[in-house]
């Protein structure tokens, strides 16, 4: 996925309180998305937005989970994290034996 045309990250308190609640730092989820990075379409899909889900790394590494959608503000693109939490040992196990 080509991230050239993201202006930046939508934060707000709709969003910060649910990605924040498990430890995952701001700068963590928008590192994932510097460094390597799986993107595949959420399965279950919300009506009125399209979701995605993705597992990234941050510097040190640490595998972390996303759900992520894009936010169109006037003429610019913003990627709207909507919610982020470290993997866990089993759930990195099955993503690196699928990758």
């Amino acid at each position: 996925m080509n991230f050239e045309n993201i202006a930046g990250f939508d934060w707000d308190k709709g969003n910060w309180p649910k990605c924040g609640k498990h430890g995952v730092s701001q700068f963590e989820i928008e590192q994932c998305f510097q460094n390597k990075i799986t993107i595949t379409p959420d399965p279950y899909p919300a009506k009125l937005e399209e979701r995605f889900n993705a597992v990234g790394e941050n510097d040190e590494g640490r595998k972390i989970f996303l759900v992520f959608m894009f936010r169109h503000v006037s003429s610019s693109i913003l990627l709207r994290p909507i919610s982020a939490r470290y993997m866990h040992k089993k759930e990195i196990e099955r993503y690196e034996k699928r990758t």
